[in-house]
């Protein structure tokens, strides 16, 4: 923190410090497991300088501490600083499962789901979500059934095509 600080102050030519209490609460944040960190030190360096820009008088307070926690969290939360699942868009996995059964998948689960549903959400049909999702493995079969090889992709979640679509709107 006092990294960004440092630099922060030669950039702006303006020195911003903690008051004890703020330092206390942020270090105690940042290093507790909430804290996800996805996108390394771009997303402490961002957060840094939002609270160095917001400190009255320079000086963050506790205020400004957990409002940022709060915007951190919210970011993670909905994927905005690419969750730790990496792409894995929690809210279109809640939008189609719901919250218990889109948090009771593994990791593996909720990364494949994602994808599938981002590809099915841009796509018009179910034949041709099949075709972009199985392009590789295509001239290696004998069938080329995509849309079936989808449809049993999706039953494995409880899902249909209908469900999917109707949750990208």
């Amino acid at each position: 923190m006092g990294y960004e600080l440092d630099a922060y102050a030669r950039r702006t030519g303006t020195c911003v410090t903690f008051n004890r209490e703020a330092r206390t609460l942020f270090l105690k944040f940042a290093t507790s497991p909430q804290a996800r960190w996805t996108g390394n030190f771009r997303d402490l360096n961002a957060a840094i300088i939002r609270m160095a820009t917001l400190a009255p008088g320079g000086r963050i307070t506790r205020e400004t501490v957990e409002e940022e926690i709060e915007r951190l969290r919210a970011a993670w939360h909905t994927g905005d600083a690419n969750e730790e699942a990496g792409d894995c868009d929690a809210d279109a996995l809640t939008r189609v499962l719901g919250k218990e059964r889109a948090e009771a998948l593994d990791l593996f689960d909720r990364q494949q789901l994602a994808g599938v549903l981002h590809i099915c959400h841009e796509s018009q049909t179910l034949s041709e979500a099949g075709r972009k999702l199985f392009t590789a493995s295509r001239g290696r079969r004998k069938t080329t059934n995509d849309a079936d090889r989808l449809r049993k992709f999706l039953a494995r979640f409880e899902l249909d095509w209908k469900t999917v679509r109707a949750s990208a709107d």
